[in-house]
């Protein structure tokens, strides 16, 4: 499946809920969710203001799994992955995948603050502007781990949107799971997420375990 390039405030009202995906825009009145009036703030498409039947329990879990996966900017194939992964190690499956995708490299960048959106997050790890432990990361989809430090490399951290990240960086708010060092323009993760310090409004990641259980 290839990557969405559409408008992404649609997957928006899809969903019924912000999935912050254009960074500031997302905070502001000029948000369609937002600015919409409740009358209007329907799915898109053509038969958005018709589907008002009650969805089926196999609906709730898909709507579910696509909420959470267009949150972190997902492919359906890389999502599988981590559920995978998730449902291998001990604990809640469901609260094992939150964690895996918020210490994805490219989630701790937009944690960190050096970006506005994941999407931002994602093309500026592609682009190589990031250190893990000293050595070149480049891979969004890198799980960084405890102890680990991420950093701007000192070659990029000339180029101008990093002198303008620089600028608002001691204002940005930091995860309690991360450290962050706005001086050196890097930060540290202290430890694994806990269920509390994953900021996502509004999911249950138990229906995910479901749909992928049937």
């Amino acid at each position: 499946m290839a990557r969405y390039t559409g408008p992404v405030c649609r997957l928006c009202r899809r969903e019924g809920m912000k999935l912050y995906l254009k960074g500031e825009r997302c905070l502001g009145p000029k948000c369609p969710i937002v600015k919409r009036s409740p009358q209007r703030n329907f799915p898109p498409g053509q038969h958005g203001q018709k589907r008002t039947r009650r969805p089926s329990e196999h609906g709730l879990q898909l709507r579910e799994k696509q909420k959470i996966r267009r949150f972190y900017g997902i492919m359906e194939r890389q999502f599988r992955k981590h559920f995978a992964e998730a449902a291998r190690q001990g604990g809640v499956t469901g609260e094992n995948l939150l964690r895996i995708l918020e210490m994805r490299l490219d989630n701790v960048v937009y944690r960190l603050g050096f970006a506005d959106s994941r999407a931002q997050a994602r093309q500026i790890v592609r682009h190589g502007h990031f250190w893990v432990n000293g050595r070149k990361t480049d891979v969004p989809s890198y799980q960084t781990r405890p102890g680990d430090v991420i950093e701007v490399r000192p070659q990029s951290r000339d180029k101008e949107y990093f002198k303008v990240v620089a600028e608002v960086l001691n204002s940005r708010r930091v995860p309690e799971w991360l450290l962050m060092t706005p001086n050196e323009m890097s930060g540290r993760v202290v430890n694994p997420p806990a269920r509390d310090q994953i900021d996502i409004p509004s999911v249950n990641e138990q229906l995910v375990v479901e749909f992928y259980s049937r």
